[in-house]
């Protein structure tokens, strides 16, 4: 019989990331439906629906475990994790869930807060949850401290300790003047400019303080394996001081407002330091996909890094970036209409507007509400529709905010003004047609007020999700009203089917849908309601929090398979150790972002002009000039560089140098000579060459370059998606015209298209140039320790597995960590198990022909005619080799995605490598010195 691939089988077990979400998926629902079962049980007289709330959030541990312990009997197969392995989740916000009152020198009172996250939060069962934020009051003494950690402890909450100039700074500063503005398109603060631009770094500070303090209090209390969510914009810094700590940490981030458009994220100051710390998050969430898009594009336009449908990539190492729709406890709205005081609540509204159909708006008192132009949408209503003036009536709440703010205080008296002027033209002796309130509801009074509302009105001008639509639609089954929701508010992605989707800005509109609404017929809003009342019901707040953890999870699970396949960091101090017991060593370096300079991905301060002429690091001359004069060191740079560049970088070094993926050698004492097939055809360059020269005069900031075996277009600088058009483009229109018939190979790395002849790779080139550089230095020792560092294309990393053991085919390359055995081996035994043509086999020991230093580009095929010199035969190269496996460093750097053993971050890993081996020498040098002087 078939199993099901939910069960408890082996044969059952998710073996995808899309099987493992729908198996959470499943379970998710199962075990609602328990819960479903268990709320009917408790939910009797004496549980109203606010003290469930309180159960939900702070239940009992012993009703908990005799829950869980039923959940256990009914389904073992998938609910063996009793309360004790429940998962622990660690949820990091600004602010606690409570807010507490100071009442004595140790005494405190705690208060529930309300609002999206915490009630999000609240019926998640199936995790351990503790809650980290800062209480919102500054506690200086010890003694107050204590207590109140004491007394949140109770609430299974967390406080982070903030004082008056860090709150001021970070919180009222950055948080909210810098952050918050711009994220949501007001842009960065106007007036007083310079004072801002002095301020600003302060500010910053601060911010990257706070964040650090948060993540101490994290660390204090994380247990391995917890689950620990950041929240919002105030804790950008956070992921990426949690990983510094421990790498192993699962974390996740989300954001609860608008993410904007690169092009207004670029202007932010702090913009790359907070990209990337985002990034260190496992898992990052918007409320709707154009958040998560935007977040992306900021990604590779500002930091130059690959955006993937998946998210966000950097060497190997993927950020998952998700939509995450946030959504209301619906259950909660729907319980509450039932209550005797929501009830009382209704009639009372119903008597006091009857005969006028009634319109709500329910915002907080700020600028991206648009309270304003909702108000003078309904006035420009009034006036197109006189027959209306005595027959509606807009009831606006509006909470006010931020009173000490002058902004918010002149927004209030514009507001006020606005209002009393359509009620003085429009309004009666007894009705006005706007009722204004400053200030907010409780929870039954607003629950009332949904219900017997005709119209919402939400004409948000940006706002993240906007729940006030959700409640509505949630407490409107009986009267079915219409929904008028602005298309900036996230929630329009959500509602948009059964809502009316307005432009806030565009009065006109907004006047014209209000008439709509008003004028819809019974069955329209019916189908409208019901499609948003099915959504609102379903993508709960619960299963919002229950996805990004599910979510979260399987991204770990992810990462950690990928992670098999990246390279362990080099043991440096073994590759040393084995350095100094060596005898004949070979060093094979690679060139571009291995010994150069490092540059700016996105060519900022000239970094496109160094990296078209690359210089080697300063800090690597004087550990190559010594490593050069050691007798019992070859080194080799092998670079795809013409020669010109390795002459102008290495002229004065004693080593080997290898121009153009190893086409052409030479010692540094002696001639350039090439390692060429003698019969390889260059007639395909100038087609080539045209297409590259027109795609580069289309595409800003992109060149080409002419080389000698090879032309490469590179479009590392242009922008990013055009660069990516522009690529594929380039890459049809070669496929299908120059190319189509030609033996070439097109190597694409990550911005740049190579065009060169099929076999040559740096890898097939190696065996050559060992038996040359082994008959010019005349040796007699065979080679012991090989060290090749580069970061190297897909396409040459061949080199890396050429001083590998040699495996059949079938077998799998051996685990990098593990020690492999002795290789004893030729040059000619090792090419000849190399993936190369038959031809290239038999040319692969032609004598190499010497060739005359030149510095042009162009490619001159006489040079293959030159003259020929025999220089070594078979016998003498056939014990060159005498490699044992862990005398074998291949190192990547900087490309986690490589068929090398090991792994250096980046040239400054190259650096303190090649330092670590001079002074190995050196000290080697002495002590040999010291024996002899004994002796």
């Amino acid at each position: 019989m078939r199993g099901n691939k939910y069960n408890c089988n082996n044969s059952g077990t998710p073996r995808t990331r899309l099987e493992r979400l729908l198996r959470e998926r499943e379970l998710r629902k199962f075990n609602k439906s328990l819960n479903d079962g268990e709320t009917e049980l408790l939910n009797n007289d004496s549980f109203s629906p606010d003290s469930f709330e309180a159960f939900s959030w702070f239940n009992d541990e012993e009703s908990l475990e005799t829950i869980s312990a039923n959940r256990n009997s009914t389904d073992g197969c998938e609910r063996q994790d009793s309360r004790a392995s429940r998962e622990r989740l660690l949820v990091v916000a600004n602010r606690l869930p409570v807010s507490a009152v100071r009442r004595g020198v140790d005494s405190w009172h705690l208060e529930i807060s309300v609002g999206g996250l915490v009630s999000a939060l609240l019926g998640v069962k199936e995790f351990e949850t503790r809650w980290i934020g800062w209480a919102g009051v500054n506690v200086p003494d010890e003694i107050g401290q204590r207590a109140l950690i004491k007394a949140l402890a109770e609430k299974r909450c967390i406080p982070v300790f903030l004082d008056e100039e860090i709150v001021h700074q970070y919180y009222n500063g950055y948080c909210n003047n810098i952050l918050w503005p711009l994220f949501h398109y007001l842009g960065l603060p106007q007036e007083d400019r310079l004072a801002t631009t002095r301020s600003f770094q302060s500010q910053f500070d601060a911010y990257k303080k706070a964040n650090q303090m948060f993540a101490e209090v994290v660390k204090e209390h994380y247990v391995e394996g917890d689950v620990v969510w950041c929240h919002d914009y105030h804790l950008m810094f956070l992921p990426k001081c949690l990983k510094e700590r421990n790498r192993k940490m699962k974390v996740g981030w989300f954001l609860h407002t608008p993410f904007p458009s690169s092009e207004i994220h670029r202007t932010l100051p702090s913009r790359l330091e907070l990209l990337r710390s985002v990034l260190a998050a496992d898992l990052v969430g918007f409320h709707t996909y154009d958040y998560a898009r935007h977040f992306v594009s900021a990604c590779t336009r500002i930091l130059g890094l690959e955006g993937t449908p998946e998210g966000v990539e950097d060497q190997g190492r993927l950020t998952r970036v998700a939509a995450f729709p946030i959504g209301i406890d619906s259950d909660r709205f729907i319980r509450a209409l039932e209550l005797p005081q929501v009830q009382d609540h209704m009639k009372e509204l119903k008597e006091r507007f009857a005969g006028r159909k009634v319109m709500l708006g329910v915002d907080r008192l700020d600028m991206i509400k648009g309270i304003p132009q909702k108000i003078l949408a309904f006035e420009k209503f009034l006036e197109e529709n006189p027959n209306w003036r005595d027959k509606v009536v807009l009831l606006q709440i509006a909470v006010p905010t931020r009173t000490d703010v002058p902004e918010y205080q002149k927004l209030t008296s514009q507001v006020h003004e606005i209002v009393g002027r359509i009620n003085g033209r429009f309004g009666t002796l007894t009705a006005v047609p706007i009722h204004h309130l400053d200030r907010s509801l409780d929870f039954h009074a607003l629950c009332a007020l949904y219900a017997v509302t005709d119209v919402a009105l939400v004409t948000s001008l940006r706002d993240g999700m906007n729940l006030v639509s959700y409640e509505f639609v949630a407490c409107q089954a009986s009267k079915k009203g219409v929904l008028i929701l602005s298309e900036f508010a996230g929630a329009a992605q959500s509602l948009g089917a059964g809502a009316i989707l307005v432009n806030p800005w565009n009065v006109t509109e907004v006047a014209s849908s209000i008439g709509y609404a008003l004028n819809m017929p019974a069955d329209e809003r019916e189908k409208r309601h019901h499609h948003n009342f099915v959504h609102v019901t379903t993508h709960t707040s619960q299963e919002w929090a229950a996805t990004f953890v599910s979510e979260l999870n399987d991204t770990i699970v992810e990462a950690q398979l990928r992670t098999r396949q990246i390279p362990p960091p080099l043991p440096i101090e073994v590759a040393v150790d084995r350095y100094a017991k060596s005898n004949n060593r070979l060093l094979i370096l690679g060139f571009n972002a291995t010994l150069t300079e490092p540059v700016d991905t996105l060519g900022r301060k000239g970094s496109q002009i160094k990296e078209m002429e690359p210089k080697l690091r300063p800090d690597l001359q004087e550990p190559l000039r010594k490593l050069c004069d050691d007798p019992k060191t070859t080194i080799v740079v092998l670079s795809g560089s013409d020669r010109s560049v390795l002459d102008d970088n290495f002229g004065d070094y004693s080593m080997w140098l290898a121009a153009e993926n190893g086409m052409f050698l030479r010692a540094t004492k002696g001639d350039w000579m090439t390692t060429m097939p003698e019969n390889l055809n260059m007639e395909w360059v100038d087609s080539v060459k045209h297409v590259f020269e027109y795609f580069t005069e289309r595409t800003p900031r992109s060149h080409f370059e002419l080389r000698e075996t090879s032309l490469i277009w590179n479009y590392k600088y242009a922008d990013v998606e055009f660069g990516r058009l522009q690529a594929r483009d380039l890459l049809q229109h070669l496929w299908t015209g120059p190319i189509s018939n030609a033996s070439l190979d097109v190597v694409q790395g990550s911005r740049s298209i190579e065009v060169r002849s099929v076999g040559v790779t740096k890898g097939a080139a190696i065996d050559r140039i060992l038996g040359e550089i082994v008959h010019n230095k005349g040796m007699k020792e065979p080679i012991d320790y090989v060290l090749c560092i580069g970061h190297f294309l897909a396409k040459d990393e061949d080199i890396y597995t050429f001083f590998e053991p040699e495996l059949p085919s079938e077998v799998p390359a051996p685990v990098r960590s593990h020690v492999t055995p002795p290789v004893r081996t030729s040059v000619s035994k090792l090419s000849t198990s190399r993936s190369l043509s038959r031809e290239d086999r038999l040319k692969k020991h032609r004598p190499m022909p010497t060739i005359g230093r030149s510095k042009s580009y162009h490619v001159n095929t006489d040079v293959f005619q030159s003259r020929v010199v025999d220089r070594m035969s078979l016998q003498e190269g056939s014990s060159v080799l005498d490699l044992q496996g862990d005398n074998y460093f291949s190192c990547s750097v900087a490309r986690k995605r490589s068929n090398a053993r090991y792994l250096l971050g980046s040239s400054d890993d190259v650096v303190k490598l090649l330092t670590e081996l001079t002074n190995s020498w050196i000290n080697g040098m002495n002590t040999d010195g010291s024996t002899m002087e004994g002796n």
